[in-house]
């Protein structure tokens, strides 16, 4: 998912970083950003309490 990979690299975060700020594993959160698992709806929620500036709507288009 590039909107995703784009919004952490603006964040200036690397995966590691960024999956230990919402909470979850950075094999899950490399599966999302890469495209080969869709977001879960836990992930989507932890995402959007910690960064509430990214639109989660894109993961639903």
């Amino acid at each position: 998912m590039e909107a995703l990979k784009n919004f952490r690299i603006s964040l200036g975060l690397t995966i590691q970083e960024f999956a230990s700020s919402i909470e979850i594993s950075k094999s899950l959160y490399e599966k999302v950003e890469t495209g080969i698992r869709k977001p879960s709806r836990e992930f989507t929620t932890k995402l959007k309490k910690k960064y509430p500036q990214f639109d989660v709507n894109i993961f639903f288009t």
